[in-house]
């Protein structure tokens, strides 16, 4: 794994996908990003039909959600997501063509800035404990298992949907 491949890569590429390093380096983001939301979307799933089974709330079906009532009109959640993530995945974009051009931590003294790495952004913000730095082996299995984990979360939303 320190040879430069990447978390979960074992060589098999039957697509042909992977030829082009750039597009390999985009397609694993990409695959990264969806796990990371297949994790919180069956979370969101599991967490609150345990807490149904439990007593804690009443009448839920995640399949139902878009029916339910919320705050404010659908319109109007769809306008504001749509501009926050717009936000968040244009910083991503930028980084990604040109790492650390969006670098949002604080210049604190007693800190030292994180490498570059658009999909692990470490720091303040997003590694406050600092579990992602260390020595590399060690960083590379929790990477590993993020990535395996996500795989199968996104098997279990394929699961749910069926």
């Amino acid at each position: 794994m320190l040879d430069g491949s990447l978390p979960g890569d074992f060589g098999f590429d039957p697509l042909g996908l992977g030829f082009d390093p750039k597009t390999l380096k985009w397609f694993a983001q990409a695959e990264l990003m969806h796990a990371r939301w297949a994790m919180l979307a069956v979370s969101g799933i599991l967490i609150p039909a345990l807490l149904e089974s439990l007593g804690f709330i009443d009448n839920f079906s995640w399949f139902d959600a878009s029916d339910r009532n919320y705050f404010t009109d659908p319109t109007t959640l769809f306008v504001v997501q749509m501009a926050l993530m717009g936000w968040v995945e244009g910083r991503r974009w930028a980084d990604m063509l040109k790492p650390e051009s969006v670098n949002i931590d604080p210049k604190l003294s007693n800190r030292k800035n994180p490498t570059p790495d658009v999909s692990y952004p470490s720091g303040l913000w997003f590694d406050p404990f600092m579990w992602g730095q260390g020595s590399p082996e060690p960083v590379m299995v929790l990477r590993t298992k993020e990535i395996k984990n996500g795989r199968l979360a996104m098997l279990a939303f394929v699961g749910f949907c069926f």
